[in-house]
């Protein structure tokens, strides 16, 4: 595959998973259409060696791996670990307010976004709902919006002189959607006093426009959240930039699994895309939760086959680097600046924020060699403070 039509493939990938929820279902999607058989962690496996398997958890997870005809006790695994989550503003389970005619959806936020760039967009909707069928039965759907159906508007600059200067963000009150107008005939007095509509109504609706052999009765629950309706795009003169919102980190799931699909059948090799990252991980779908060491005991029954398995693997955790801003360049390390489309970067942390060490750094940099791939190295200025990834979490 040549560069312009992977590019053009994660930009279709991107503009297709607005969720990790849609992330997964895209990714399983197309493991299938490559040959690769979905895996239940309530059944029995039967591996067969050079089967291609892939299994999920809670729809926002996935671990798909080749099962090599090689025994794994002499040439490990080789792994790629990435997480499908970003920050981002998820409703709340009762998010209906009505303030002066404008109904209102209340946010809750997700990680560690910047707000700013969430004003004034055309925002979307999309997420899973959970229902109950005509027949009294609970069951589980993605839904998009796709279209703009929301905006958080800033306050014009007339009545707020200092925005430019200093501008202060509450993220209870000043993040609240505009999601629609009461009826003019309806009495808003009244109206105000409540919640004014229902959510779950509309989520309903929606439902059942992209669902409709759902049965769908009625909305028990959901996780949704907003999103940005702008696509991703090539942008600068020659399209050397991609620019849009969760790169971080699906570019990295996209490099996996593209990779994964090109692994052959003689060695073992796995992707593994975990939820929720951007919280601390440390949850039922996260990397420092049971589902990757599920994983492994049911690859490697034994466990000293597992044992000596893991001695000898590679995991390469993969996630966005901060590449130089050319306006604030002084917020890196002068010695250790990461420049766009000048290869990947090695992230050091001498406090093991980042799980690179002498070893594993040669190594992931021969590779780079023999692929004529140049590397950059990163490391965090010692007057601020660096950010962190699953490395570290999946190997303790």
């Amino acid at each position: 595959m040549n560069i312009p039509e992977f590019n053009d493939g994660f930009i279709d990938f991107l503009k297709a998973s607005p969720t990790p929820f849609h992330a997964v279902a895209v990714m399983a999607a197309r493991l299938e259409q490559n040959g690769f058989t979905r895996l239940h962690e309530a059944d029995a496996w039967t591996l067969t060696p050079g089967g291609k398997y892939y299994v999920t958890r809670n729809d926002s997870s996935l671990i798909a791996f080749v099962f090599g005809k090689e025994d794994r006790t002499a040439g490990g695994i080789r792994m790629v670990g990435a997480h499908t989550d970003s920050p981002c503003l998820k409703v709340k389970p009762q998010p209906e307010q009505v303030n002066h005619t404008c109904c209102q959806l209340a946010v809750e936020v997700y990680g560690g976004p910047l707000f700013n760039p969430w004003f004034d967009r055309d925002l979307s909707l999309a997420g899973r709902v959970t229902y109950l069928t005509n027949s009294e039965e609970l069951e589980s759907a993605l839904i998009d919006f796709e279209r703009p159906v929301a905006v958080i508007p800033s306050l014009a600059i007339h009545l707020d002189r200092e925005a430019n200067k200093n501008r202060s963000i509450n993220p209870q009150t000043d993040l609240n959607a505009v999601l629609m107008q009461t009826p003019e005939e309806e009495d808003a007095g009244k109206k105000e006093k409540g919640r004014g509509y229902s959510f779950r109504d509309l989520l309903l609706n929606q439902l059942r426009r992209e669902h409709p052999d759902a049965r769908a009765a009625s909305v028990v629950d959901f996780e949704i959240c907003l999103y940005d309706v702008q696509p991703p795009a090539f942008v600068g003169i020659n399209r050397e930039f991609i620019t849009g919102a969760r790169l971080d980190n699906l570019f990295s799931c996209y490099i996996g699994m593209m990779a994964l699909l090109e692994a052959g059948e003689e060695k073992t090799a796995m992707l593994i895309c975990n939820d929720h990252e951007e919280i601390g991980s440390t949850t039922a779908t996260g990397a420092h939760g049971p589902f990757f060491r599920s994983v492994l005991e049911r690859v490697c029954p034994s466990a000293e086959e597992r044992s000596r398995t893991i001695d000898r693997s590679m995991l390469i955790s993969a996630d966005d680097a901060h590449g130089l801003h050319p306006n604030f360049a002084d917020r890196h390390d002068p010695g250790h600046l990461t420049l766009l489309n000048r290869g990947p970067v090695i992230k050091v942390s001498a406090s093991q924020k980042y799980s690179s060490n002498s070893e594993t750094m040669a190594m992931f940099r021969r590779l780079c060699e023999k692929m004529t791939v140049p590397v950059q190295d990163f490391v965090m200025r010692n007057d601020m403070p660096g950010g962190s990834t699953i490395g570290s979490i999946t190997a303790a």
